[in-house]
């Protein structure tokens, strides 16, 4: 039985747009030892962060000092909006529509996409429309992910993702969830270096 390794991620959670790099990283040069999954966590929903001063100055506290660990780029470009639901739920649908429809490779690349959106441009990856234009190097099969998105199924197993990642003790994000060969489960929670994932997962 191969390992396998569990990237529990939220595509809004800028420690996850800070760990992008390494996953990819870890996916090509571990390929071999390890089969690679990605499971949604459901970071915020609707309404649950208030649009105001206060929550912009500690989004963009945060921002930077995700930049400044991990070298990532962000633009603040976010924080002149009037308003802004921060809710994490439909990107998270979105990417779980892609690994349904799509397979598990694509929905890493997915994933990636829409994380580059948001943090480096600012895209309102909220919207279903803006989700669906950025589908475009991955599928034109736009209608289908369209129909499968708005589906019953999808919501369940958005909600499955998130109950999962609770089950396995992975209440913050990015974690990474091994499995070894005889079925043992570890749980590292939070953002790690390249250096760290490598002593981790020896």
């Amino acid at each position: 039985m191969q390992k396998e390794l569990i990237f529990v991620v939220d595509p809004m959670c800028s420690w996850c747009w800070g760990f992008a790099p390494i996953i990819e990283e870890l996916r090509t040069t571990l390929g071999d030892e390890y089969s690679f999954s990605l499971l949604l966590g459901g970071l915020r929903t609707k309404g649950e962060m208030p649009w105001n001063d206060r929550s912009k100055e500690y989004l963009s506290g945060h921002w930077k000092q995700v930049s400044q660990r991990t070298g990532q780029a962000f633009s603040n470009g976010l924080f002149e909006k009037e308003s802004f639901d921060y809710d994490t739920y439909p990107a998270c649908k979105a990417i779980i529509t892609v690994r349904e429809l799509f397979g598990m490779e694509k929905a890493f690349t997915y994933l990636h996409m829409i994380q580059e959106a948001f943090y480096t441009r600012n895209e309102d990856i909220t919207k279903v429309e803006v989700l669906i234009d950025l589908l475009n190097s991955i599928t034109s099969e736009r209608e289908s992910f369209r129909t499968f998105y708005e589906s019953e199924r999808a919501q369940v197993l958005m909600e499955h993702d998130f109950a999962k990642a609770r089950s396995m003790g992975a209440n913050s994000f990015p974690s990474i969830v091994v499995i070894d060969e005889d079925g043992h489960m570890v749980c590292q929670k939070g953002y790690r270096s390249l250096l760290e994932m490598k002593k981790l997962l020896k």
